[in-house]
């Protein structure tokens, strides 16, 4: 997937995330939820952004794995919201296989980009000045 592409998808993820905060109930539990998921769920597109604009592969591996763990707690809170009864499993069922499809894309990206940076330090040569 192409970064433009990663980049709207991310965001179209957390637009999706404000929409169904704001269905949530406005008990003590669906507000606490809220707060959690508004938090996370957004943290993936800007924290996604912000690996985009990494300064060295290991800038944007550490950012990504920052994606990684937000996308995961966000599909935590979306689990819990379905365990307590908040949100039916039928109306969550397509934003939960979205934060899995965003991990799954994450981690992968994390394995290539630490795959590629193993591949550029054997071509490097011993003691050269051209590092």
């Amino acid at each position: 997937m192409s970064e433009p592409d990663l980049k709207k998808r991310t965001k179209a993820f957390a637009l999706r995330i404000l929409k169904l905060v704001d269905a949530l109930p406005k008990t003590t539990a669906g507000r606490a939820l809220s707060s959690q998921i508004v938090r996370s769920g957004t943290s993936v597109a800007a924290n996604y952004r912000a690996a985009c604009r990494a300064k060295s592969t290991a800038d944007f591996i550490v950012k990504v794995g920052i994606v990684e763990e937000e996308a995961d707690e966000t599909l935590f809170w979306l689990e819990l919201l379905e365990e307590s009864e908040l949100v039916t499993a039928a109306k969550l069922a397509a934003i939960k296989q979205e934060a899995d499809e965003l991990i799954a894309i994450t981690v992968t990206s994390i394995k290539t980009a630490r795959r590629n940076r193993a591949d550029n330090s054997a071509l490097r040569i011993p003691n050269s000045t051209l590092r």
